[in-house]
């Protein structure tokens, strides 16, 4: 088995393809080693000590390294997790934990208000037609977290999450873009 390796925009972040899918619907995002208890893989990754984060989206895993780590100590190490794992056809969950989470699905930052039930629509249907297959591709997800007054609130995951380049990819990126097909939008802000 031959798993490739992509940098991404987020120098901490390497993106791992096992070459086969990982989740099959939605993503995950574990941000502490007491979150990456419902995956034994998460957990692992975590227990090598130098892992800070690790997101699983469809086709990847992208783990993320602590402050000051080289890439070049762990890679080898992640590496050899993932081959076993995936080699093995080991569970990706434990039986009974929160597998997946749906984008969108978390507690929103802002209620959207039924009057602005179109308006919502076309900004879903863009982040998941446009936004968030380019931010895959990255390494990381994109979930909408509410609309209010103007403003979008987006949560950054996996390898967006903390990226030093990812509020310039909000602002200069997404927010253009959503300004440009919907009007109504006036600021695109990172929760």
């Amino acid at each position: 088995m031959l798993i490739e390796t992509e940098t991404t925009p987020n120098p901490a972040t390497l993106k791992f393809l096992p070459g086969r899918i990982v989740m099959d619907a939605g993503t995950r995002d574990f941000a502490t080693p007491e979150e990456a208890e419902a995956s034994p893989l998460a957990e692992m990754l975590f227990a090598l000590g130098d892992v800070t984060g690790v997101f699983f989206g469809r086709d990847f895993v992208s783990v993320t390294a602590a402050p000051g780590v080289e890439w070049h100590g762990l890679k080898p190490d992640v590496l050899a997790l993932l081959l076993d794992h995936f080699a093995a056809n080991m569970p990706l969950f434990r039986q009974g934990s929160a597998g997946f989470s749906v984008p969108g699905a978390d507690e929103p930052i802002a209620t959207d208000d039924p009057a602005d039930a179109e308006i919502v629509a076309q900004i879903r249907e863009l982040i998941e037609t446009r936004i968030r297959p380019a931010v895959a591709n990255d390494g990381g997800d994109i979930v909408y977290r509410g609309f209010d007054k103007g403003k979008v609130f987006l949560a950054m995951q996996g390898a967006c999450a903390g990226c030093p380049s990812s509020s310039a990819t909000l602002k200069n990126g997404i927010e253009q873009l959503l300004k440009y097909y919907v009007p109504e939008v006036t600021e695109v802000r990172a929760v």
